[in-house]
């Protein structure tokens, strides 16, 4: 039955690729797919050879690697990848909910995120299997930064980097108070952006307000706004909706000022906190926006695979961007705290 339906899906995109033989060769250089699409990989496959690629150190372009030797059927004689096969292959494993021969913008969401989730927790594997010393699958505040000695951690420097700032974050992080982080705390520890935490949120929240907050009263005012964060802000709502549709910085900031006190307060920052500070998950919900709206050809807001293949560098940006335009992953690991 599997194979019965590949083969068609197959024949189908045989079909598609015989009538439009230019479309899907397109190649676009889009600032958006390189905004978003470098950070959450559309193909668990092509997830995979980043993975290999990283540990060896590679900067090869994407082609057949010892890692994907189970999946050696969707490379091409030359190495590359099959990128029309995958996405067949893909297909109805997104289109499931329901299963309608077409992909709806939340089915689309949900395959995104959940690679997103993935790399999330593949990097937070790989830093335990670092920094675990004793073997006990957990995370010691020494194992992860032991060049801070007894001292620094008594003198509770909170100056940004200090042993203080650091192990306030490892606290909100160790949800137990085991004095050590387990998976799921570790993983909230290396990627706050896109925790649950409140504290880890609040913290983060608090680190964003101090550069922000030019005069040091503890809160953001309109002028801070307009300085700091509001086209950072901007940048996402335009692409949320339209330009025409974005709120003025004046009506922003009236916006977050809950008390009207003409000051943002920490708490009342929150709301903005994921376009200051933009996790994966965030990421995953824009290129899930940005796929739809440029493979949706008819935008009746659904996908076909026809549509799928005929913008398919859309879908795997990362293995026709130029080397110079790629994004930098091992900068990631360090994101949360220095770009606060």
């Amino acid at each position: 039955m599997v194979k019965a339906m590949v083969y068609t899906f197959l024949a189908i995109a045989f079909i598609v690729l015989l009538l439009s033989p230019n479309k899907w060769h397109r190649h676009r250089s889009m600032s958006l797919n390189r905004r978003f699409g470098h950070k959450v990989p559309f193909d668990p496959l092509v997830s995979r050879i980043e993975r290999w690629k990283e540990d060896k150190g590679s900067n090869e372009k994407f082609t057949y690697v010892p890692e994907t030797e189970d999946a050696e059927e969707y490379f091409q004689d030359d190495g590359i990848l099959n990128t029309t096969l995958r996405l067949v292959i893909l297909f109805p494993l997104i289109d499931n909910a329901p299963k309608d021969g077409k992909i709806g913008a939340e089915e689309l969401r949900v395959w995104i995120t959940q690679q997103a989730v993935d790399r999330l927790r593949y990097r937070t594997d790989k830093m335990i299997s670092w920094h675990d010393k004793n073997g006990d699958g957990a995370i010691s505040f020494h194992e992860y930064l032991p060049h801070f000695t007894s001292k620094d951690i008594e003198q509770n420097s909170m100056g940004h980097g200090d042993a203080g700032w650091w192990m306030e974050q490892f606290k909100n992080a160790d949800v137990d108070s085991s004095g050590s982080l387990d998976f799921n705390e570790c993983n909230d520890f290396l990627h706050p952006e896109d925790s649950g935490n409140e504290e880890i949120l609040r913290w983060l929240s608090r680190e964003k307000m101090k550069h922000i907050d030019d005069d040091d009263d503890g809160k953001m005012n309109l002028d801070e706004f307009k300085r700091h964060a509001y086209e950072i802000y901007k940048s996402y709502a335009d692409f949320e909706n339209s330009p025409a549709l974005t709120p003025t910085a004046e009506e922003k900031f009236a916006e977050l000022d809950i008390n009207k006190d003409e000051k943002v307060c920490i708490e009342e920052l929150r709301p903005l906190l994921s376009y200051l500070h933009p996790g994966e998950l965030f990421y995953a919900k824009y290129f899930t926006r940005h796929l739809m709206r440029e493979a949706d050809d008819n935008k009746d807001g659904d996908l076909t695979l026809e549509e799928m293949l005929n913008h398919n560098s859309i879908f795997y940006n990362s293995l026709y961007e130029d080397d110079d335009e790629e994004y930098d992953y091992e900068d990631d690991e360090n994101d949360f705290h220095d770009d606060l």
